[in-house]
């Protein structure tokens, strides 16, 4: 058995790292930092950095999200529009406390905090996903009255257990997708599937304003270094410019905008309609809803900016316990193991008019806002604009320690199927392999240091 315990001479390389690892030990998110790391952790504004005639925007915008939306007609019009078909009706369903959501555990458990993207071989007008003919880009369980939901979807868990070098064995789960009540008939035979738990909303204005050439850049450096890791930029649609731009958030890095992004997920999972996305989700098959398939806003564009600006104001959790032997021993092992390739550590963001308290700040996000292959054990094999099916944004790693504070679960990845950080890191495959092989050969006292850095995030 070759030996699993890293030496002095392997960890000194890593060493050398630390001054930009010790980023973490630095505010997160710059002067957008929190030390809160209570249950509200995720959901911190720093009102002080923020001018005061911002202040109402920002309010408006946080009520926006927690709100509970309702059916037109209303008495209230500014929180109506829930429709004709949905997932849920408010944006903290599936982000409770702005963090994660998670998977059912069992075969007979509806889905609360996730949804199931659907689309079949092709792209539209734009090159994004082709919608499945029926049944749209994603299911929606429920309608409004006289207008059918669509089906339901449930999860159906697989497991096989992962050897390490030290002979503890692992057990990891996968999902199997079990669509039910199928209102308009099968789906199209050649549907692709992806099953997607909703992922925390602070920091992003951060990532938002890193430089295009900043991320660019760090794929050319990947690519140079020729160490296996090649992360590559998608190419997405932006609404807005009316032209393709780099794509940086969701899952597979297909919006360009926290702005589209918040407007595709207020279509897509509460049927509200916006300037972006104004027309609603009712494929002519499905006649009950098409009828009131009316293109016209029903969330103002000032109520949209209010949202994003909300999003913009959210703090980052600062990292904890940074100065602990066991920590800075494992912030080592992070960096000799190779996850920094992708996760990287630090990032700088530019000149950012649209809210400029976002310029200039150094943050420690642990993303490369790139795709990477991450091998065929975790494909969802749906492509999507120029991520094929088997790559995946590198999700950020700030907060990840929190999330059983704010959201009382520890589940990761796209589909939650890693039941805490060690799963989730012995899923990676592809371009994570060397990473994942690495801390496979680890010693127990090694792994546990490395868990107990990433728990520090």
């Amino acid at each position: 058995m070759r030996p699993s315990r890293f030496t002095l001479r392997q960890l000194i390389p890593a060493l050398a790292l630390l001054p930009c690892l010790a980023g973490a030990q630095s505010p997160a998110g710059g002067v957008f930092s929190t030390a809160d790391a209570s249950r509200d952790a995720f959901s911190r504004v720093i009102w002080q950095k923020i001018p005061e005639n911002l202040w109402d925007k920002v309010r408006s915008g946080r009520s926006l999200v927690r709100q509970t939306w309702v059916i037109s007609p209303s008495l209230e019009p500014r929180i109506a529009g829930l429709g004709p078909t949905y997932n849920r009706p408010a944006c903290i369903s599936c982000h409770p406390g702005n963090g994660r959501g998670e998977p059912p555990e069992t075969r007979d458990e509806p889905m609360r905090s996730m949804l199931v993207r659907l689309s079949i071989p092709g792209k539209d007008a734009h090159g994004g996903p082709l919608p499945e003919p029926v049944y749209g880009d994603q299911l929606n369980e429920f309608g409004i009255p006289g207008v059918p939901g669509e089906g339901e979807a449930f999860l159906l868990w697989e497991t096989r257990r992962e050897r390490l070098s030290d002979g503890e064995t692992v057990e990891l789960r996968w999902p199997k997708i079990d669509f039910r009540h199928l209102a308009f008939g099968p789906l199209h035979e050649k549907t692709m599937t992806s099953a997607r738990i909703a992922p925390p909303i602070f920091g992003l204005g951060l990532l938002e304003a890193v430089p295009e050439a900043d991320i660019l850049a760090l794929a050319k450096a990947q690519k140079a270094a020729g160490a296996g890791v090649a992360g590559k930029p998608n190419r997405v649609w932006d609404a807005a410019r009316k032209r393709h731009v780099l794509g940086r958030f969701g899952l597979k890095a297909n919006q360009p905008t926290v702005r589209q992004q918040i407007a595709g997920a207020l279509a897509g999972d509460m049927g509200i309609t916006t300037e972006l996305s104004p027309a609603p989700n009712c494929p002519p098959a499905q006649s009950a809803c098409a009828a009131l398939n009316e293109k016209h806003p029903e969330l103002s564009a000032r109520d949209l900016d209010d949202m994003t600006l909300y999003h913009y104001a959210l703090a980052v959790p600062e990292p904890r316990r940074q100065e602990e032997p066991l920590v800075r021993q494992g912030r080592a092992l992070f960096a000799a193991a190779g996850c920094a390739s992708c996760h990287q550590p630090e990032l700088k963001t530019g000149a950012f008019p649209d809210f400029p308290l976002l310029s200039g700040q150094t943050i420690h996000p642990y993303t490369d806002l790139l795709l990477h292959d991450m091998g065929p054990g975790l494909a969802d094999n749906r492509p999507d604009f120029k991520a094929s099916g088997q790559e995946w944004r590198t999700p950020p790693l700030w907060g990840l320690g929190l999330v059983t504070t704010v959201n009382g679960h520890t589940t990761l990845l796209h589909d939650g199927r890693a039941r805490n950080i060690l799963e989730a890191i012995l899923w990676h495959d592809g371009e994570g392999a060397q990473a994942k092989e690495a801390v496979r050969r680890m010693s127990a006292p090694e792994r546990e240091a490395l868990l107990e850095f990433l728990g520090s995030l």
